[in-house]
Parts: structure tokens; sequence; C-alpha cells
């Protein structure tokens, strides 16, 4: 399936609920926000019926998002389902690892493919700080049992909110005692997140070079998205960075994003989309669910502007209630 611009988009992106057990300050308020009612929340089957029409169209990785996705009840139940889609070939998960370790099991049986885990910090005052929580000690479980599954890839989302060089070295720092990939998102000004300074690619990589020395771009890719890679001597993982604002790369955007109450939508920036929950409970066919996820293919936004001046077509919503 092409967009009108040519792209081909095959990745789709699924959160599965807006709740999280972390309060991450670049996310949400430490009370949390209001909940969706959980009615209001895509049933399983639904999730299942959305997936088989777009893998009719040509998707072929999902992402299970949240929120925190291991925070809904059998989780590695529906990524085994989604798995046995025909044409779907790859399913993965972002986590931030507090409930890993023990469903970790259950996952890997279901046949998971990668495991991203979000953490942003190693040193626990400071993941304390930034998540609001004293967990951190629950998500080094968690990193620890993937990385000992045979087979799994495992990737560790590291957003710069703690703007301390000894911070990026030591996170950094982890793919040369581990084989992961270590990658840096650069901070987007979605909900909470328009609150914090941003720290960009170069200064992060200017950081890493005076620690381990050279970095040396490959042109290897790993996983789903758009994210670029360097090698480091000495490393058993790579280091990556996902710079949608500095390396800006709209041009070879693959994805779309459901809720996880149903909205389909074809750009983070933007809320247009198409509520694909009201079609399902208003009795559609399987041809035209298919047709409105086609439509939010096709007219997908050529690219976002994060820092060209505001619309009233901008998301207002924060990360977690759209899917991260």
């Amino acid at each position: 399936m092409l967009d009108k611009y040519g792209r081909t988009i095959d990745y789709l992106r699924i959160s599965l609920t807006d709740r999280c057990n972390l309060r991450c300050v670049y996310c949400m308020p430490e009370e949390g926000i209001h909940q969706i009612p959980h009615a209001e929340i895509l049933t399983y089957d639904e999730i299942l019926r959305i997936s088989q029409c777009a893998a009719e169209l040509g998707v072929r990785k999902i992402k299970l998002t949240g929120g925190e996705p291991l925070a809904r009840k059998d989780c590695a139940w529906l990524a085994g389902q989604l798995k046995a889609i025909p044409g779907i070939e790859k399913v993965t998960l972002t986590t931030n690892g507090i409930l890993l370790s023990e469903q970790l099991g259950a996952l890997t049986e279901a046949g998971i493919d990668a495991i991203n885990i979000s953490l942003d910090t190693l040193d626990p005052e400071l993941f304390r700080q930034i998540t609001r929580r004293d967990s951190l000690d629950k998500v080094l479980e968690g990193l620890e049992a993937a990385l000992a599954c045979p087979g799994l890839s495992v990737k560790l989302n590291c957003v710069p909110a703690v703007k301390k060089k000894e911070n990026f070295v030591a996170m950094a720092g982890l793919a040369k005692k581990y084989p992961l990939h270590v990658r840096f998102i650069e901070m987007m000004p979605i909900g909470y997140g328009k609150k914090f300074p941003f720290q960009d690619e170069e200064s992060i990589k200017a950081i890493l070079e005076e620690a381990y020395g050279p970095m040396t771009l490959i042109e290897e890719r790993f996983g789903n998205g758009p994210c670029h890679y360097y090698k480091i001597e000495g490393f058993q993982g790579k280091i990556g960075f996902i710079s949608a604002v500095t390396h800006k790369f709209c041009s070879q955007c693959n994805r779309v994003r459901l809720t996880a109450e149903g909205y389909l939508k074809g750009c983070l920036q933007f809320q247009e989309g198409t509520d694909l929950r009201a079609l399902l409970r208003g009795g559609c066919t399987d041809g035209e669910l298919t047709e409105a996820i086609r439509s939010v293919i096709w007219e997908k936004p050529v690219s976002h502007n994060f820092y060209e001046a505001q619309t009233e077509q901008d998301e207002v919503r924060a990360m977690s209630q759209i899917g991260g």
C-alpha cells in the first residue's frame, strides 16, 4: 500500500492502553491522566480484525505500545494471534520493562520478534526524578532477562531528559557491555515534551566520541523504523539515533498509528485520521473497514512541522494517549 507521496506503508503501531505504571515527566502529570473508560478501549477481537484488514493492504510489521502495553492483561496472547495473521512478518513490543521479567516467557512463546525497552538513566535517583517511581531494579531485571533469551532482538530507547554528559556515556556504555542497540530519541514537542529543552543528535554524538572514540555510520538497518546507527570499536551493540527534528525522516516514513480507543492516525503531529472503533461498533463490513484504513494511508501527511507555527490541526493529546 502506497500513500499519495509514493511511500510504502507497511508498519502499524498499535496502542493497547493509555495506562502506565510510571509517570515520566515528559509524558504525563504526576497525578496521571484522565484514563479512557475500559468500554471505550478497543477489544482484542477488534484489534485483530483491524490488523487483518491492514495486512491485506500490505502491513507486514506490527508494534505493540501504550501507555504500557504489558499493563493490559493477556498482551502475550494478542501478540501470538497477530503473528498468526497471514502477511504479518514481525510483531514487536515497546515497554518500560517493569513487568517484562514476569511476562517474558509468555511473550517469547507467542513468538515476539523484538523488544524495545524505554530507559533514560541508570542512576536510581535520576530514574526516580524522571519517572516519579522507584522501579529501576525491575527495569534492569527485565533487561537482563530479555538479553538472556536466544534469538530475541533487544533495543534500548533513551529520551535525553537528563542533560548530563555522564548519563549519555553510561547509557551508551550498555551497548559495550551487552549485545544490544542503544538508541537516543530526540524529545519531540508533543504533549508534555514541549516543556523540555531540546538536546540534538550532534551534541550527544560529540559527547560519546569524546568518551569512546570515533563513531562510524553504518548502512545496515536494525528494525522497522527510521533509526540510523553507528558502530564504535569494542562495542558489542550499536548506537542509534532517532532524530525526528534535526534529521527529519518523513520522506521515508512507513507507519500509521492506532490509538487505544481505535483512532487511526497517519502522522504523530496531526489530529486527522479516522475513528475505526465507531465503524466497527456501527456494524461495518470488512470491505468498509479496509477502505477506511486505505484512506488514512493514502491521505498520510507529507511531513510533520514540529517547530512551525501551531495550527488547529495539531495533536493536543499527550503521548500516552496517542501511543508512543
